[in-house]
């Protein structure tokens, strides 16, 4: 019995203990209000300035291509009919011509302006802004039947063109067509040449990375009216057998509530400017020809400019998208060429088909997508959609990569996760690049798409299908 109570108030005493150190450690945790605050705010700071250092994802809602009327296809022979009725070609060019036209890669479904393809021809301003306009407007039409988002609703728009540039602007008629708001940022991109789409892009992506809760409007058009070339200078008339008239408009956004609607994520991009080399500089450019006659001279060096360009852009794009055994092995050769001198040792090429699923280069000819297939040792497969483009819709400047895009999809090809990379080249000399990440499946068959009435006659045998043109160097009659 006394072990009991020894026991049992030995316990009492260690309670009591117990409770002592418990109570002394609550008043120890007991904390300086003044101390909690400044803390709370330190943090709220930290995490405030985190977030807001944070890249926005942006999304790409929907996008849309112009399909030209029937009327303004241009077949090679209707292209030729028109320059030997036009009266000021030599029978030297209009043979030149003809040549270009036969090895360009171009089918006989391309489009120009009604106004070239009368004859006699009507190039003025008039007609200009009536093909800029159908073209606009019939684009962004599409684009707003694909989505549900209101014209007030779109706070950034972006307009590129680089053949043609009217007062009032291009995105001025855009904002009075469909009565856009009073405070939106509008900017009109000219003489970028054919990269200006990504330009405009990284542009959009830049303004929407400070702007909460935005869509921007990204429009690439190029107009044929006013910028076909009469004269004989062979370095002018190259472009007038490749470049035809098109458009894309392209809705991004901010909002996080987006991306579950949206078709792509942007990823990356990438652009490299090499308007310091004299030689890049003066690769591509407008300017008068020895009768004074304004053209687009491309030079003899373009395709070396060209490849220079697409290397720098690799540079910087490889490491962000390569997988890590390709980044070794790179290093490895360069290290064993450049280091240890070991000259016999090939330098490696990265493979970009683990990168990349779905390739858009421009259209710029054939002999550039040749020359970019052989750099990247890409497959017939990865380079259809844009062989397919330049066959069907010509070189559409900065829209080319979007047409091509949506033979892609067109396809069925596009999947969730799936990678795009869009290649462009333009004047001065610019190569830029913009890496999109596929956030659903594509069903084509629920897509308005310019390709989606014609799909299953493509691919073409571009070789096969490409016959010597029937001379037109005769007079003709109008």
């Amino acid at each position: 019995m006394s072990f009991l109570i020894i026991v049992a108030m030995s316990t009492k005493v260690s309670d009591f203990a117990f409770k002592d150190d418990l109570f002394q450690h609550y008043q120890n945790l007991q904390l300086d209000p003044t101390w909690v605050i400044t803390n709370l705010i330190i943090l709220v700071l930290v995490a405030t300035i985190y977030f807001k250092t944070q890249c926005r994802p942006i999304y790409l809602l929907n996008f849309s291509c112009y399909k030209p009327a029937d009327t303004c296809k241009c077949s090679k022979q209707t292209f030729m009919h028109g320059s030997n009725a036009l009266g000021t070609f030599t029978a030297e060019s209009l043979e030149f011509q003809q040549k270009v036209l036969e090895k360009s890669g171009l089918g006989d479904e391309t489009y120009l302006s009604e106004a070239l393809l009368r004859i006699p021809s009507n190039p003025c301003m008039a007609e200009a802004k009536k093909e800029a306009e159908g073209i606009l407007f019939g684009t962004i039409d599409e684009l707003f039947a694909k989505i549900n988002v209101k014209p007030k609703e779109i706070g950034i728009l972006i307009v590129n063109c680089t053949a043609f540039s009217p007062t009032p602007s291009l995105s001025a008629m855009i904002v009075n067509r469909y009565k856009l708001r009073s405070n939106i940022m509008s900017y009109n991109i000219g003489g970028m040449g054919c990269s200006a789409g990504v330009i405009s892009v990284d542009l959009a992506r830049n303004l929407l990375q400070v702007h909460k809760n935005s869509y921007a409007l990204v429009m690439c058009i190029e107009c044929s009216t006013l910028s076909s070339y009469t004269g004989n200078d062979k370095s002018m008339l190259v472009s007038n057998c490749l470049f035809r008239m098109g458009g894309s408009a392209i809705l991004l956004s901010n909002k996080m509530s987006d991306k579950y609607r949206s078709k792509y994520e942007l990823v990356h991009t990438v652009r490299t400017h090499r308007g310091a080399d004299d030689k890049s500089f003066d690769s591509v450019t407008q300017k008068e020809d020895f009768e004074g006659k304004i053209g687009i001279s491309l030079s003899k060096e373009l395709m070396i400019v060209a490849g220079d360009a697409l290397k720098a852009n690799i540079t910087v794009l490889a490491p962000l998208v390569l997988p890590l055994s390709e980044k070794m092995l790179y290093l490895g050769t360069l290290v064993a060429k450049k280091f240890l001198k070991l000259n016999k040792v090939k330098q490696y090429v990265p493979d970009f088909k683990l990168a990349f699923e779905h390739f858009c280069i421009h259209t710029g000819g054939k002999a550039v997508l040749d020359g970019v297939q052989k750099n990247l040792v890409l497959s017939e497969w990865h380079m259809e959609p844009s062989r397919m483009t330049l066959y069907r819709f010509g070189n559409t400047s900065s829209t080319s990569i979007w047409y091509e895009l949506a033979y892609t999809e067109a396809k069925g090809r596009v999947k969730k996760g799936d990678r795009v990379w869009q290649i462009a080249f333009g004047s001065g000399f610019k190569c830029n690049s913009a890496v999109w990440k596929a956030l659903r499946n594509v069903n084509p068959a629920q897509e308005m798409n310019p390709w989606m009435d014609e799909i299953q006659s493509f691919p073409v045998d571009v070789v096969r299908v490409s016959r010597p043109i029937r001379p037109t160097l005769g007079p003709v009659a109008c």
